[in-house]
């Protein structure tokens, strides 16, 4: 009799994901562990991310995270965040987010990963939690067996800072493919520290890695970081269609930008109607579909605003719509009629189910 082979079930934003760990990894840094309920495993592309809903007072805030984990560790899926000043959802999660807890989640989305971009070698770059990414794909070709090919430069404020070194470390002892470069800026009284100090530069990126214009270069970190890195690559005659940065903030020409042939007037109105809702209201064309539903009082999730998480996708049934967006949709969901409410402009009537 021949054994019946079990069905793999993968999860989908359909399910929540239940909180089953914490584990604190710097100043402000903690990595929570998600599992389905039902067991389902994650299928994902190391380097994406995820948007959780966070039922903070006044709430809910949709929130985008990188996952940390690798999908050739598909029982659980990691996130790391790290509570900035000022933070209203990183800082609801430290402070409330506990074993047992469950959350809406939508995902996974993003196309910065190295699996799109193959590569004999690469160089990866980050400072703060920008590192999440990075640990992502280079878990992922460590599980794989074969020695990689990566140089990982990361910068933090002081050595006590770096997420994921004591990982990232024994993952480089264990194989020869995994060169590491730590940049502070401080070091930690009456702790020596033999790395590297200061700010990222052209010099530092030359010792670093000497050879890096063989290298695809991912980097992710704050704005003002992910600007140094671009321009030091480019002033030293990186070919730039190499570069790949993750960011969750508007990218320079992003979603406000008309195309000729497109023009979008104040004083024309649009009537859209959700369906699932039963609301029909009159808006401008100027105003996003998003806009314009917050204003009628119907909560579509939204992320970033801007084109890039895909938080807000709904499908639209009827009509047209002007969307520019910054890859938070992919070709076939519009095929299929998805759009993106942050970043697509009613034209006439149109129907969404929302």
């Amino acid at each position: 009799m021949t054994a019946m082979t079990p069905t793999l079930a993968f999860w989908t934003d359909d399910e929540p994901l239940e909180c089953v760990s914490s584990l604190p990894e710097a100043p402000n840094v903690v990595t929570f562990t998600f599992q389905a309920p039902s067991g389902a495993l994650f299928r994902f592309k190391p380097g994406q991310f995820i948007t959780l809903e966070l039922p903070v007072p006044g709430g809910p805030l949709h929130r985008t995270y990188t996952i940390s984990s690798s999908p050739s560790r598909p029982t659980a899926l990691t996130i790391t965040v790290k509570a900035q000043e000022g933070s209203l959802g990183t800082r609801w999660m430290l402070d409330n987010l506990r074993p047992g807890v469950r959350l809406r989640a939508t995902g996974p989305g993003g196309a910065f990963s190295h699996l799109n971009h193959p590569s004999e070698k690469y160089l990866f770059i980050s400072a703060g939690s920008g590192i999440t990414p990075m640990m992502s794909m280079t878990t992922y070709m460590f599980d794989g067996g074969r020695d990689p090919d990566i140089v990982f430069i990361n910068c933090a404020r002081r050595p006590s800072e770096i997420i994921f070194r004591q990982r990232l470390e024994h993952m480089a002892s264990r194989i020869t493919g995994i060169e590491l470069a730590w940049v502070v800026q401080d070091t930690d009284r009456y702790q020596p520290w033999t790395g590297f100090r200061g700010q990222f530069n052209q010099l530092l990126l030359g010792l670093a890695a000497s050879d890096y214009l063989d290298r695809e270069v991912f980097c992710c970190g704050p704005e003002p970081f992910m600007t140094a890195v671009r321009e030091a690559l480019a002033g030293l005659g990186y070919d730039m269609d190499r570069y790949h940065q993750e960011s969750f903030h508007a990218p320079v020409g992003s979603t406000e930008e008309v195309p000729e042939g497109i023009t979008l007037d104040d004083d024309i109105k649009a009537q859209v109607e959700f369906t699932a809702s039963g609301l029909t209201i009159e808006c401008a064309e100027t105003e996003t579909l998003l806009a314009a539903a917050r204003s009628a009082g119907l909560v579509i999730p939204s992320g970033c605003t801007f084109g890039v998480c895909g938080t807000c996708k709904v499908r639209k049934t009827e009509g047209q719509v002007h969307m520019v967006h910054n890859g938070g949709i992919t070709e076939e969901d519009i095929e299929e009629g998805y759009i993106l409410a942050c970043c697509s402009n009613p034209m006439g009537k149109v129907k969404i189910e929302a």
